[in-house]
């Protein structure tokens, strides 16, 4: 080959590298996450502010990768085309196409995009600083893009699908333990606190009809045993009824008080902290905190007494349940040998729905108001009915609230299902 076919085959190798450029920092961009670039500028790595300021103007980055890429692979070919021409003469076009085809896919596209693909945040700190550069250099190429997009915007406006961020947070956090990068426990911990903002204290409070409560008028000896009878350390104090907590009695400071030879109740136990049930759980700890109290009457819009919610029950929305060596562990959805549940009529709806995998489509809170709301009336044991494809059966009842349902799934349902 002479002198000027030499330069022409540089050129061509020198446009399928160029393409290479072009097609890697596309997949780069366009895989990179907008967090560990944040994370990386934090921690001081060289490239990573400019690579954020093309993410920032990713239109106009596309933009100059796209007319860059094009502009190789055009020109790529037709050097090419005359050099094949002038060595092979008039088959010389039909191999410029198939080698240039050949050589554009494999290095020009599928080899750095794979390449690219596994470290683009990397890769894009990496070719930043030449993309600010030719996106300066391709400005008005740019600008005329970006009133052609409008026009489109115009043309064929179209809604965008926006995922709530949530939703967005708790893919990521599926991913990343799918990929070995979290383990199961990180991950619940991570989903709970995503969701901790979507639950209220009514939502983790103690119902009103289960608060153990002491009346005012109760002596030091009925204070201590039922301290001793319920496992609490904190008992709320009423003054007639429950819709008027008068104070929380703290079983530390009752028996050092009762050893110091106090008489009554009314000088130990310290003033209530009132919430009312709508409060959200995450600005509930930040009652608890601001107050410096571990308990909280929490209040229906009535101004009623609806319920207690502890420190505790906060901290388990994130960590699960926590369990101390004078509680009495048991659970509440149990399985049975015969593949039907037993559950306690406290369950959240919730939890029952998406255990069974049906539809949530009931209006009551617990598994209690459940029967109660199919039903119609007040439950009563022995009661039976069927929803969903399930058979279920109250089969434990406290004076008029549902304790225990028994539910069976429809041998029919599950095969549907399978």
């Amino acid at each position: 080959m002479d002198p000027a076919q030499w330069c022409l085959l540089i050129a061509t190798l020198l446009s399928v590298a160029l393409s290479s450029f072009f097609s890697a920092s596309e997949t780069a961009f366009a895989a990179a996450s907008r967090v560990k670039l944040k994370a990386m500028h934090q921690h001081g790595t060289k490239g990573a502010e400019d690579a954020l300021r093309l993410l920032d103007a990713y239109d106009q980055m596309l933009t100059t990768v796209l007319v860059g890429n094009n502009v190789v692979n055009i020109a790529g070919t037709a050097v090419s085309t005359v050099l094949f021409t002038a060595l092979l003469g008039s088959m010389g076009a039909t191999v410029s196409t198939v080698v240039m085809t050949v050589l554009i896919l494999i290095f020009g596209e599928v080899t750095p995009k794979t390449l690219a693909k596994r470290a683009p945040e990397r890769f894009a700190i990496r070719v930043a600083p030449v993309m600010l550069v030719l996106r300066q250099i391709l400005y008005p190429v740019n600008w005329l893009f970006g009133r052609w997009k409008k026009v489109l915007e115009k043309l064929f406006p179209l809604q965008e699908d926006e995922l709530p961020i949530e939703d967005e947070l708790k893919t990521i956090v599926s991913e990343a333990q799918v990929e070995g990068d979290m383990d199961r426990h990180e991950s619940e911990l991570i989903r709970s606190a995503i969701e901790f903002q979507d639950q209220d204290a009514l939502d983790i409070m103690t119902p009103r009809v289960d608060v153990e409560a002491l009346e005012d008028t109760a002596t030091m000896e009925e204070a201590a045993e039922m301290f001793r009878n319920s496992g609490y350390s904190r008992i709320p104090v009423y003054h007639e009824d429950m819709d008027h907590v008068v104070g929380i009695l703290h079983e530390k400071s009752f028996y050092i008080a009762q050893h110091a030879g106090a008489r009554s109740i009314h000088s130990i136990m310290a003033p209530p902290v009132y919430a009312p049930a709508s409060i959200k759980v995450s600005k509930l700890l930040k009652l608890f905190q601001a107050s410096r109290t571990h308990m909280v009457i929490v209040l229906d819009e009535f101004g009623g007494t609806e319920g207690v919610v502890t420190l505790e029950d906060v901290l388990e929305e994130l960590v699960g349940e926590i369990w101390d060596e004078h509680d009495d562990v048991s659970r509440d959805l149990v399985q049975l040998e015969d593949g039907s549940y037993l559950v306690s009529g406290l369950v959240p709806i919730q939890e029952m729905t998406e255990t069974l995998g049906i539809e949530d489509i009931y209006e009551a809170d617990t598994v209690g108001g459940f029967a109660a709301e199919v039903l119609g009336r007040i439950p009563e044991v022995g009661d039976v009915f069927q929803t969903q494809g399930m058979t279920c059966r109250v089969t434990g009842m406290e004076k008029r609230r549902v304790t225990q349902v028994r539910i069976s799934r429809e041998k029919h349902a599950e095969h549907q299902e399978d």
